[in-house]
């Protein structure tokens, strides 16, 4: 198991993985998504993160990093995408990559890490309360556009 960020010949992996996230669709290659790679590839502040199992991306998060005013202008970071692939599952690959997303948060001097999870299993809010998460300190509200 390699944990490291994601590379532009990532790409398809990525997409790939990412069908197991709330049922997405493969997207089909073209200008508009190439072009978003790279955008992503060239923010400073995004960043990917990916478990390569024999060369294939096995899971992943997302972490961005926030500039800030408050909190001294420390950043905060936000983490989304977390996912692994069915066969990885239960072998630590996504709390690997979580706390390489720590690694790059404290790297910033980030004062928190947000997280946000859809899931109402217990084994998934059990397991990010064993990543270091927690679901005391704020409520979360989101709008959907």
């Amino acid at each position: 198991m390699i944990i490291r960020e994601a590379k532009e010949a990532d790409l398809q992996g990525l997409l790939h993985l990412y069908t197991q996230l709330h049922s997405n669709e493969l997207p089909d290659n073209s200008k508009k998504l190439n072009a978003l790679w790279q955008r992503i590839l060239l923010d400073n502040n995004h960043h990917i993160v990916v478990a390569e199992v024999n060369g294939q991306i096995a899971s992943s998060c997302v972490i961005v990093i926030i500039p800030n005013l408050t909190h001294q202008q420390r950043p905060y970071a936000l983490i989304e995408n977390v996912v692994t692939a069915e066969p990885f599952r239960k072998k630590g690959l996504a709390t690997a990559c979580l706390g390489y997303a720590k690694a790059i948060a404290s790297s910033e001097d980030c004062y928190k890490i947000m997280l946000l999870t859809g899931s109402k299993q217990d084994s998934t809010l059990n397991f990010y309360e064993r990543a270091g998460y927690n679901k005391n300190d704020k409520t979360a509200f989101i709008m959907w556009l």
